[in-house]
């Protein structure tokens, strides 16, 4: 996944280009298929005293491709007013934005796709776009629940996309560095108060920050208490209405594989990343080429498992709660902590 990939001999690049294709692939679909069985089919049902799925493969653990069969066996209806091209592409363009974000995550001290300087102005960039994708599956249904989903998300997502961003740029003036790799060796060579123990995760000396990220996080994933873009209880399935088939089964795939893709980002700007502390081993030591994936997979399995208990515990905001928490709470206090950062670098 380096820029010159060695296996016995030096790949060509279309052979390297092959690679991290099936790599993206693989980083997007296993944490998305980890997440539905762990936390939809299983938490959700022991927090609500069931099983759920227990047929199909041991304890259930088939229930996901039995879903994806049956969605892909499913006719894909366009409606008659719809915007045909409109309608199409909405759901490739939502999951596309998902393969885009995982390019600049490091899964080890080699494991990258694309080593960018500003890596997370990168990932935070394009994930932004998928409110394109759901705006456009809003406008070309010819549905006004859907107009009023897709009107919906993009608000939502325009205004929690700015605490999403003020909050890491604490984490970048701390680290003194936009690159995803750079970010994860500041907290793994990094000290708190000459301690180098633990090394200097930023969830710690960044809490606040980390605080709301997590939660302009829930919101970019339109997760409950944050799901009014969908709101079954008053726009059917919002922008989704209309949607059937395999259509429907990318939107799914690319909420899921969205909830993975922010855990990527947050375990790595938070969490150390793929790492461990510095003084617990060798970074530079090739096992972690190994070792790296699962370890950030353990951390993103973690920062999942809280999207989804708030998800599965939280009422839902109303849209002026949900307005006004992000212009009047989360953005003042971003600001708040852009400066106390700033104050401490300076000073220390």
């Amino acid at each position: 996944m380096t820029s010159s990939l060695v296996l016995g001999l030096e790949l060509a690049y279309w052979q390297q280009s092959i690679l991290r294709s099936l790599g993206i692939l693989l980083a997007v679909l296993l944490p998305a298929g980890t997440f539905v069985y762990l936390f939809l089919f299983k938490m959700v049902s022991f927090m609500q005293s069931r099983l759920g799925p227990m047929e199909a493969g041991p304890f259930g653990s088939m229930q996901l491709l039995a879903e994806v069969g049956k969605w892909i066996q499913k006719e894909d209806i366009i409606p008659e007013k719809a915007d045909r091209l409109l309608f199409k592409i909405a759901p490739y363009l939502v999951v596309s934005t998902v393969l885009l974000t995982y390019i600049v995550v490091p899964f080890g001290p080699d494991m990258i796709f694309a080593n960018h300087d500003t890596g997370i102005f990168f990932a935070l960039a394009v994930s932004s776009i998928s409110t394109l994708g759901v705006l456009a599956a809003g406008w070309a249904s010819a549905n006004k629940f859907s107009l009023m989903g897709g009107l919906r998300a993009a608000g939502q997502l325009i205004a929690y996309e700015l605490p999403l961003i003020l909050a890491v740029v604490g984490v970048v003036i701390q680290a003194g560095t936009m690159n995803m790799s750079g970010i994860v060796a500041a907290q793994a060579n990094g000290e708190i108060f000459g301690f180098d123990g633990i090394g200097s995760p930023y969830f710690i000396t960044q809490f606040l920050g980390f605080v709301i990220f997590m939660i302009a996080v829930q919101a970019e994933l339109a997760q409950t208490p944050f799901d009014m873009p969908i709101a079954e209880s008053e726009l059917v399935t919002g922008y989704l209405t209309e949607y059937s088939g395999i259509r429907f089964l990318l939107f799914f795939i690319g909420e899921f594989a969205a909830v993975g893709a922010f855990g990527a980002i947050a375990a790595t700007l938070f969490m150390g990343g793929w790492a461990v502390p510095a003084a617990w081993a060798d970074l530079n030591n090739n096992i972690f080429n190994l070792l790296g994936p699962l370890i950030l997979m353990a951390k993103m399995t973690l920062v999942g498992g809280f999207i989804f208990f708030i998800r599965f515990t939280m009422p839902r905001f109303r849209e002026d709660q949900l307005q006004k928490l992000a212009w009047t709470v989360l953005i003042p206090l971003s600001l708040v902590n852009i400066l106390a950062t700033t104050i401490l670098k300076v000073a220390f």
